[in-house]
């Protein structure tokens, strides 16, 4: 699963997701979120798009904003990667109208099924199915304040985090409809990410920012430690600000303000200029097959 970031690199999509492609092997599946926080009247996002409007115009765009459909609704938010892997013939996408997630690969769609609509990224999204794979995880020029991964380890938490109401539309055009899900803040991620055990962790540099690739599972479980036993990074309370709590993240950062966009997150932030940009990913990506975490490249 990649969260990335490509501005400023001049490397187009399609050859990052082809490098990608080509380091995981035939046998190898590529997830990326695929958020759509503009299908949330709390978001940024949506915010953005009736901002100057009158009450009037406030209503009939409601009534009128298109349902989510896997097959056609954009991701624009996520970043050029994650638009370049939805649209990539064969990619399959998960069904949550607001966080979904997309992939390419023989296992995308057994990973990608089931995504319950009443279940942003907790035990009945894909994500609980990458944490039983043990999917790798690699911070492409991103930090860990949108690393979706850690969403889990929320659900995880004791006590569970607060719930919230969400609002979006589906089946048909003005059709909005709520459900209740945690509330989810990715504002203590970055704090989670910098306590993780450094063995953990496989860090490298790529066009002059961060890149980071660990195994899921042992990353989630000592963020459900953390989370559980400090009270300032995981007994929060129900984000104000964001779709799924007020902001919405980038593929590669998180955009409350100055950067926490959420993009597989539920902190709606917004993805700042994630253009592409790989720079030259044949260089990098032998070195990640090569992680001490083992010889599958599958993730």
């Amino acid at each position: 699963m990649v969260h990335a970031s490509l501005s400023g690199t001049g490397a187009a999509p399609e050859t990052v997701r082809d490098a990608l492609l080509d380091a995981l092997g035939p046998g190898g599946t590529l997830v990326v979120p695929a958020f759509t926080p503009e299908n949330s009247d709390t978001s940024r996002a949506h915010q953005q798009l009736i901002e100057g409007l009158d009450e009037r115009a406030v209503r009939a765009f409601r009534a009128t904003m298109p349902p989510y459909d896997p097959d056609t609704t954009p991701c624009p938010t996520m970043g050029a990667l994650a638009e370049c892997v939805r649209t990539t013939p064969g990619a399959v996408r998960s069904a949550h109208p607001q966080t979904s997630l997309a992939g390419l690969g023989p296992r995308a769609p057994e990973l990608l099924d089931g995504h319950h609509p009443h279940c942003h990224l907790g035990e009945r999204s894909p994500l609980a199915r990458l944490y039983e794979a043990d999917a790798r995880i690699l911070l492409l020029r991103v930090g860990f304040e949108v690393c979706s991964a850690l969403h889990l380890a929320e659900y995880r938490t004791t006590p569970p985090p607060p719930r919230r109401t969400y609002r979006c539309v589906v089946g048909k055009r003005g059709n909005w409809v709520e459900y209740e899900d945690a509330a989810l803040d990715d504002s203590d991620f970055a704090a989670v990410g910098e306590r993780l055990p450094s063995d953990l962790l496989m860090r490298r540099e790529w066009s002059g920012r961060p890149v980071t690739q660990f195994r899921m599972r042992r990353v989630v479980d000592d963020a459900v430690r953390q989370m559980s036993r400090n009270a300032t990074i995981g007994v929060k309370q129900p984000v104000r600000t964001g779709w799924l709590s007020g902001t919405f993240v980038d593929l590669g950062r998180c955009p409350d303000g100055g950067g926490r966009q959420r993009v597989g997150g539920c902190v709606e932030r917004t993805r700042k200029g994630t253009e592409p940009g790989f720079g030259r990913p044949a260089l990098f990506l032998p070195q990640l097959r090569a992680h001490p975490a083992g010889g599958q490249r599958r993730r």
